[in-house]
């Protein structure tokens, strides 16, 4: 059986430097048989039961008892005055400290710098005063100080400093070590009841008198009070046989744990809860559960009451119903407090030795807790009940979904430690058994006779938890190595079934669930909880050396490292799928980094190596059981961060199996729009387990960006080997759904094939290519931020890859740009200087690409005229006949697919570049898409109709007459209009063309076409504008259409008979608006 619980061991001093009670330089002297005894009854027996059970108790017998009921270890009183024993601190304020300010390491100061004076024991009460020194801003401190202990455990403190906190003060601390440091010096008295018993009437008499004197301030009214009492026959105090003694120990009825202040533990959980994660608080809060699992550790009692007043604490925060209701999630930090909490209790009720009404009133209390509304769900989703997993069993889960934190803590209540073959495994060093059945999956023993466990790996393993953290770590080493037997075997049988029914699998496409519930990322964290217990005994005790006897648990060319680390590659390889919810499926990632940062603190010798050569060779092979096998369920968790580490732990060793793991872990299927079918070539076999529907992977984007980091490691590994980067190119095409991670890979290759010290790696430059002409093609047709980014990468990668990449590109760009990247960025960049330097092209090279440039713009041109005709001009200048081919694509799609603003900018180029009667022309076709309204004054196409009316006019009177039919039917507003007459009478047609044999040298007249048509359609734009902007008028706007009909009347003035003609307008508008008086008078004034 295991040891009872209140054994204590006898540790190791926490930080103290003076032997332990009892002990002193006459070691060789034998004990006393009278200490013997005293010292087993003082950690054993409430003082009460001693007096019940002797009569007559000696004196010497009792000073003993006395002597020896005070702790004689500092570890415990270490522990209840720091956070961690000796570990580095923080002060509960959440601040970092000192060292030296905890109270431990203060009253260890304290103590021996003799500031402890006046110490006396009376009977199971020490009293003593601590002078804390003063310092620069605080004055000298005298604290009273005084502390009841009963069987080795303090169990009640004051001291006169006021300290309010969930650790002794530092003045406590010194007084304890005092008296375990220095036990001979202190004054030793009996209980105050046995002294007072020796005493006469006198003597009794003057020894009250006395102590009133002495106090007669602070108890005369309680003495007057007491005296009054005991006179008075029938009072309270006459009814009790005898009177207290506080210095007289426990009662029979008192609970023996060490004092721990309830209060201020659930005032400091209140506060660190209150912070809201600010301030240190969830470290502080971490701390705290670290404490309650050395008290646990300790086998102190104080551990599960701590936990509950914590729980109780996060029970009742406000947050909690604020979040429900609002249906918002906790934080990451939080969420994994309560984890914390649910781990901790699960450790507490599977307690070895727990006496059944522990576990009935801890039942009890965690079925409370369960039933409250806010109690946070395991899976932490808030309001939505899925189906989780049962612990125990599938069909109990799917009809109880409602799941708490608390629920497996309530499961395990139903646990129990009586199985005699489980009793043997965590309490004997050789329990071997070598009849061995193979064919039965539920043997008690492997084919070499070691024992197995059989039971749900999470629970098992929660018993190896609770086991160490009970202060039982042998018993807990040997169930975990019995755990890693089973685990090992499970996974030959699995290998072994995969083998023999291979075909049958892979022809169904469809097997069993092997897990739904994986063992990385469980709440009971499994496989985290094996690895540690083995690699704590593995790399041994605080010294370095082995805790235990390492031969008496390994069998030969086993080592607790080994096993560890097979443990977390079984588990860490297992299949299993992804669990619902975003926190689940975070703690997914979060536990397997985890497990992969501990792996990767582990130097691989050659024992290891052999180990991950065996293991990857099993995940390869194990079918629907692994998730790097070859039947991989749609659903389940991805491989890539793992395959990544196992990549690099092999890639020296076996790099073969490396590239293999790697390879076989770039599937995604949850990706994939439909499972293969029939295709049986490759061992790529996809299974969805539920039909038809989309789980949600709140984590996928994390999950793609581990895939990505997985091919571009085998990319960086496989630089100078064709062979493999082909491979792991076709694995990222096939596998990789992101064109922004395939953009990346490409990137990626691209820096490693060009780096500055080498040449380039040719291969590894088409790889990249390749990646970044797949980008292409992936995003030509989709919408993507980073697009014209990828497009100018391609063409610097295609530059680097040489000419003949170029013309590739440039032939099939169709294919992979539009139009308008074609033309402005592939083909622009391919004809720019620096492009022909970096090539080193000759002239027939030059040449050469060039025409591939000007073919591909004159079919952008082609396709899409509106974006690429400019393009394609600029690109065809130094050919004639491309240029000539370009302009005619202009002129074919000017009547249909050319807008104005499209077709004015071509025209003006055209001018830029020589030709002002084709601009001419194409300014024409601009001006019959064009339509400016009366009230269009701001319009951007007024400066083009003014510069192609100048240009109209530079070349002569029949080029003007052309165009002036073509602006009164386009422009109907009335100041752009007479803008435009304005112009054409200042000068004379052709004047610009000096060479013109068209100039005449005299101004065009206006009463003849065609200006003549151009007067008199600015004359009525201005008379039908004017009308427009009556109909809506307001008195604020009067002013301004006064100095509107001025400009009009400039106009009416430049016909013959525009005097005239001005006069009736303004007749014909004071009769039809004769309402708008005050308008009205301001025209009378202005016009007559």
């Amino acid at each position: 059986a295991l040891p009872p619980p209140d054994k204590r061991a006898a540790g190791a001093q926490c930080g103290g430097s003076g032997a332990t009670q009892g002990e002193s330089s006459k070691t060789q002297n034998p004990e006393t048989l009278l200490d013997i005894a005293a010292r087993k009854v003082a950690e054993k027996w409430p003082f009460q039961r001693v007096e019940e059970r002797f009569e007559r108790i000696p004196e010497p017998v009792q000073r003993r008892i006395v002597y020896w009921s005070f702790p004689r270890s500092e570890r415990e009183i270490c522990m209840y005055s720091s956070f961690n024993t000796g570990g580095e601190e923080i002060g509960s304020s959440g601040e970092s400290s000192d060292e030296t300010r905890l109270p431990f390491r203060r009253g260890i100061a304290l103590l021996e710098s003799g500031c402890v004076d006046n110490v006396l024991q009376v009977g199971f009460h020490l009293s003593g005063t601590v002078r804390e020194p003063a310092t620069s801003s605080e004055p000298e401190l005298l604290c009273n100080v005084s502390v009841s202990f009963d069987r080795c455990k303090i169990t009640a403190v004051t001291c006169g400093c006021g300290n309010k906190d969930i650790f002794y003060c530092a003045h406590v601390v010194a007084l304890s070590l005092y008296r375990v440091r220095k036990p001979e010096q202190v004054k030793l008295r009996l209980p105050i009841s046995e002294t007072l018993f020796q005493m006469n009437r006198d003597q009794l008499q003057k020894f009250v008198q006395y102590l009133i004197t002495v106090h007669h301030t602070e108890v005369l009214p309680t003495a007057q009070k007491l005296a009054d009492e005991i006179l008075s026959q029938n009072s309270e105090i006459n009814q009790v046989h005898g009177a207290p003694d506080p210095t007289a120990g426990a009662s029979v009825d008192d609970e023996n744990c060490w004092h721990l202040d309830e209060e201020q533990v659930q005032e400091q959980v209140k506060l660190f809860l209150s912070q809201g994660g600010y301030h240190g608080s969830g470290k502080q809060l971490n701390l705290l559960f670290s404490k309650v699992r050395e008290m646990l550790k300790m086998r102190d009692s104080n551990g599960a009451r701590m936990l509950t007043l914590i729980t109780e604490q996060f029970m009742g925060d406000p947050r909690l119903a604020l979040w429900r209701q609002q249906g918002t999630t906790m934080t990451d930090k939080y969420r994994q407090l309560w984890d914390e909490l649910g781990a901790l209790w699960m450790c507490i009720v599977l307690n070895p030795h727990y006496k059944p009404e522990q576990k009935g009133f801890w039942l009890r209390q965690l079925r409370r807790w369960n039933s409250v509304d806010v109690c946070p769900l395991e899976d932490g989703n808030h309001g939505i009940l899925t189906p989780a997993i049962s612990c125990w069993s599938l069909s109990d889960s799917l009809t109880r979904p409602h799941r708490t934190v608390f629920t497996r803590a309530i499961e395990a209540c139903d646990l129990h430690w009586q199985d005699p073959h489980l009793q043997h495994i965590i309490t004997e060093d050789h329990y071997t058994n070598y009849c061995y059945h193979d064919n039965l999956n539920s043997s008690l023993f492997d084919a070499r006779g070691w024992p197995l466990w059989h039971e749900h790996v999470p629970t098992a393993c929660a018993r190896v938890d609770a086991l160490r953290s009970h202060g039982y770590p042998k018993e807990a080493l040997r169930l975990a190595i019995a755990i890693v037997h089973t685990l090992r075997r499970q996974q030959q049988k699995q290998l072994e079934f995969f083998r023999t029914h291979k075909k049958e699998l892979l022809h169904k496409g469809i097997t069993s669930v092997t897990n739904l519930e994986g063992w990385v990322g469980h709440p009971l964290d499994p496989i985290g909880t094996l690895f540690s217990t083995l690699m704590e005994t593995g790399r041994g005790g605080e010294d370095g050396l082995p805790v235990f006897p390492t031969q008496r648990f390994l069998e030969e060319g086993d080592t607790f490292v080994s096993l560890a680390v097979e443990t977390a590659l079984i588990g860490l390889g297992q299949q299993r799928v992804m669990p619902d919810g975003l926190y689940a499926q975070e703690k997914v990632c979060r536990n397997e980094e985890q497990l992969l940062a501990k792996l990767q603190e582990v130097d691989l010798d050659h024992t290891l190596v052999k180990i991950f050569r065996k293991q990857a060779t099993s995940l390869l092979e194990a079918g629907p059981y692994s998730g790097l096998g070859e039947l991989l369920y749609r659903e389940s968790v991805p491989m890539h961060t793992f395959a990544k580490y196992l990549f690099t732990s092999l890639l020296p060793h076996d790099a073969e199996l490396a590239y293999k793991i790697a390879l076989r872990a770039m599937r995604l299927p949850v990706l994939e729009s439909t499972s293969p079918s029939g295709d049986f070539s490759r061992p790529q076999h996809i299974v969805s387990v539920v039909p038809n529907r989309l789980p949600r992977w709140f984590t996928l984007s994390h999950i793609e960006t581990q895939q990505c980091e997985l091919a571009s490691t085998m990319l960086t590994a496989a630089k100078g080997d064709a062979r493999k980067l082909e491979t792991v190119l076709e694995s990222i095409q096939k596998n990789i759904h992101s064109s922004s991670h395939i953009f990346k890979l490409a990137q990626d290759a691209f820096k490693i094939a060009t780096l500055m010290d080498s040449l380039p790696d040719i291969t590894l430059l088409k790889v990249s290519l390749e990646l970044g002409l797949q980008v292409m093609r992936m995003t030509l047709s989709t919408l993507n931020w980073r697009r014209r980014e990828m497009v100018r990468w391609l063409v610097t990668c295609a530059t680097e890859a040489g000419v003949f990449a170029l013309d590739s590109i440039m032939q099939s760009w169709f294919t992979l740009f539009t139009p308008t990247e074609a033309t402005s960025v592939v083909a622009t960049t391919v004809m720019s200087n620096s492009t022909i330097v970096r090539l080193h092209l000759d002239c027939h090279q030059q040449e050469n690409l060039a025409n591939s440039a000007r073919t591909l713009a004159l079919q952008c041109a082609m396709k899409d005229p509106q974006n690429c005709a400019l393009s394609a001009l600029t690109l065809c200048e130094k050919d004639h006949i491309a240029f000539e081919t370009a302009y005619q694509i202009v002129l074919d799609a000017a009547a249909t697919g050319m807008n104005y603003t499209q077709l004015f900018t071509i025209a003006r180029y055209m001018e830029h570049r020589g030709y002002p009667m084709r601009a001419y022309k194409l300014a024409t076709l601009a001006m019959t898409h064009l339509n400016l309204s009366y009230n269009q004054d701001t319009h951007p196409a007024i400066n083009d109709v003014l510069w192609a009316c100048a240009l109209s006019h530079s070349l002569g009177k029949n080029e003007l007459a052309s165009v002036i039919p073509l602006v009164v039917k386009s422009v109907k507003c009335a100041t752009v209009l007479s803008d435009i007459l304005r112009r054409c009478t200042l000068t004379t047609p052709g004047m610009v063309a000096l060479h013109s044999r068209r100039n005449s040298g005299k101004l065009m007249p206006l009463e003849k076409a065609p200006l003549r048509q151009l007067l008199d359609a600015t004359i009525g734009a201005y008379i039908n504008t004017t009308h427009s902007r009556l109909t809506h008028i307001s008195p604020r706007h009067y002013s301004e259409f006064i100095e509107f009909l001025s400009k009009a009347r400039e106009t009416f003035l430049m016909a013959h008979d525009g005097h005239i003609q001005f006069t009736q307008f303004i007749d014909n508008l004071k009769q039809i608006y004769k309402g708008k008086k005050k308008l009205m008078m301001l025209v009378r004034e202005r016009f007559g």
